[in-house]
C-alpha cells in the first residue's frame, strides 16, 4: 500500500461511485468538493487511493510534471482486480530498458509536439468536409428504417473510428478489429488479463505491419508523416515507440469522442429548452460543445497518476509513491471557477474545463474532437431537427466495466 498522510481513521468509499442517472453526477462530489480537498477512496483492486475532486487540485495535478503517468512502480495502487494491478500498471521503460511510448522520457514535448502537428492544421481542414459528408450518410442510414433508432450505434460509434482509421491510413476492413481490440483493452471488469494480453499483442503486431505497408508505400496520411519522422535516424524515436504511439491514437481517438457523441445528444435533448436554444442559434454550437464537455457528469474512471515527490493538497500531504486520481468530470462543476455549474448554459463563457488535461498534459487530439463534435451537433440540428429521445432520460443505461463512460445507447426518434 502506498504511503500517504492525511487519511486519518475515515473509512474509503468505494470507487467509481455509482451515479443515479447515466446524465447525473454521483451524489458525493458535491459533498468531497466543499469537505475533502483529498478523499480516500478503495478501487476494484481492493487498494486504497486518493482522489481530487476540486478543480485547482486537478489542474495542479496536470501542470505539475512531478505526476507521472507510469503506474508501474512497486508501490502503485491497484486499479482493478486483475494479478498485474490492470490496463496502467505497465513497466517503465526508462527503469526496464523497454522502448514503448511513455510521455514521462525526456523526449516528451518533442514527441507531443510532433503528434499534435500531425493531428492539426492542414490535414484537419482536409478532413472536416469529409467527416461532414461522412456524418450525412451515416444518418441516412439511420433514417431510412423506421424509427426509434439507437443513435450510439447508428452514428455516435462508427463516425469517430471512420475518422481516426482515415487519418492513420487504417484499411476500412480493419475498422472492426480496431474496435475490438480497443473496447477490450479499456475494460476494468469486462474482459479477463488473458483476453486483455491477447488484444494488446495482437493490436502491437497489427499496428507494426500496419508501419511497414506505409513505408513502403507512404501516403499522406499520419502513420506515413511519423514513420519519415523515425527513419530520419535521429534516435529521438524508434519503431516501438511509433506502434505505441499509433495505438493510442487509434484508440484515444475513437473512444472518448465516440461516447461524447451520445452523452453530448443525450444532454441536449434531456432539456427540450437546449435543443429549441440552438435551433433558433446555430451560432451557438462550438459554444454547446464545450459546455456539454464540461457538463459531462459520465466521463468514467478518474485519471490516475503516480507522485514522484511529496506535495500538498489543502492542508493534506500526500507522499511520495502515492497514486492520485483526477476526477475531472467533479472538478468541471467546482462553483468557485463555474457559476452556477449545475446549470448547462449553452452562453457560458470563458469554458475553461478540464476535460482536454491541462498544460503539459492536455490532449494532443483535442481539436480533431471538438470538430468532430461540432460537425455531428450542425449536422444533426440541420438535418434532424425534430430529433428527440424515445425514452425518458433518466432511463438511458451508463456504459459499466469500463474506464470511459458512455451510455449503452441512445434510443432517438425524430
Amino acid at each position: 500500500m502506498p504511503s500517504t498522510t492525511g487519511h486519518g481513521d475515515t473509512d474509503p468509499q468505494d470507487y467509481p461511485f455509482a451515479g443515479a442517472d447515466a446524465l447525473e453526477p454521483p451524489a458525493q462530489w458535491a459533498e468531497l468538493r466543499e469537505k475533502c480537498p483529498v478523499t480516500w477512496v478503495r478501487t476494484p483492486g481492493g487498494d486504497e487511493t486518493a482522489l481530487l475532486t476540486r478543480y485547482e487540485d486537478v489542474r495542479k495535478l496536470f501542470a505539475d510534471r512531478r505526476f507521472r503517468r507510469n503506474l508501474a512502480a512497486e508501490d502503485t495502487t491497484r486499479l482493478d482486480d486483475s494479478e498485474d494491478g490492470g490496463l496502467f500498471h505497465q513497466p517503465d521503460p526508462d527503469e526496464e530498458g523497454m522502448a514503448e511510448a511513455d510521455f514521462d522520457r525526456a523526449d516528451h514535448t518533442r514527441w507531443r509536439s510532433v503528434l499534435t502537428r500531425a493531428l492539426t492544421g492542414r490535414r484537419l481542414d482536409e478532413l472536416r468536409p469529409r467527416i461532414a459528408a461522412k456524418a450525412d450518410e451515416l444518418i441516412d442510414a439511420m433514417t431510412a428504417r423506421p424509427g426509434p433508432a439507437d443513435l450510439v450505434g447508428a452514428l455516435a460509434r462508427p463516425l469517430p473510428l471512420w475518422v481516426i482509421c482515415e487519418a492513420l491510413a487504417v484499411p476500412h476492413q480493419d475498422q472492426e478489429r480496431i474496435l475490438r481490440w480497443s473496447t477490450v483493452l479499456l475494460s476494468l471488469t469486462r474482459h479477463t488479463r488473458s483476453e486483455m494480453d491477447q488484444a494488446a499483442g495482437d493490436f502491437y503486431a497489427y499496428m507494426i505491419a500496419h508501419i511497414e505497408n506505409r513505408r513502403a508505400a507512404p501516403g499522406d496520411d499520419v502513420i506515413s508523416e511519423l514513420t519519415a519522422i523515425v527513419d530520419a535516424g535521429d534516435g529521438r524515436f524508434d519503431e516501438a515507440e511509433l506502434a505505441s504511439a499509433g495505438i493510442g491514437l487509434l484508440v484515444a481517438g475513437h473512444e472518448t469522442t465516440s461516447q461524447m457523441i451520445g452523452k453530448m445528444t443525450a444532454m441536449l435533448l434531456a432539456d427540450r429548452d437546449r435543443w429549441r436554444e440552438l435551433l433558433a442559434d446555430p451560432g451557438l454550437v462550438p459554444n454547446a460543445v464545450e459546455e456539454a464537455l464540461r457538463f459531462d457528469a459520465n466521463h468514467g474512471f478518474a485519471l490516475p497518476r503516480y507522485l514522484s515527490a511529496d506535495m500538498d493538497f489543502g492542508g493534506t500531504t500526500l507522499t511520495r509513491g502515492c497514486t492520485v486520481m483526477a476526477e475531472i468530470a467533479a472538478a468541471n462543476r467546482d462553483g468557485t471557477v463555474f457559476p452556477h455549474p449545475d446549470r448547462m448554459d449553452l452562453r457560458r463563457t470563458p469554458n475553461p474545463h478540464l476535460t482536454f488535461g491541462y498544460g503539459p498534459q492536455i490532449c494532443v487530439g483535442r481539436e480533431f474532437a471538438r470538430n468532430e463534435l461540432r460537425t455531428v451537433l450542425a449536422t444533426l440540428l440541420k438535418r434532424l431537427p425534430t430529433l428527440e429521445l424515445a425514452v425518458p432520460a433518466h432511463q438511458l443505461k451508463r456504459r459499466s466495466g469500463i474506464l470511459v463512460g458512455g451510455l449503452e445507447e441512445l434510443p432517438v426518434r425524430w
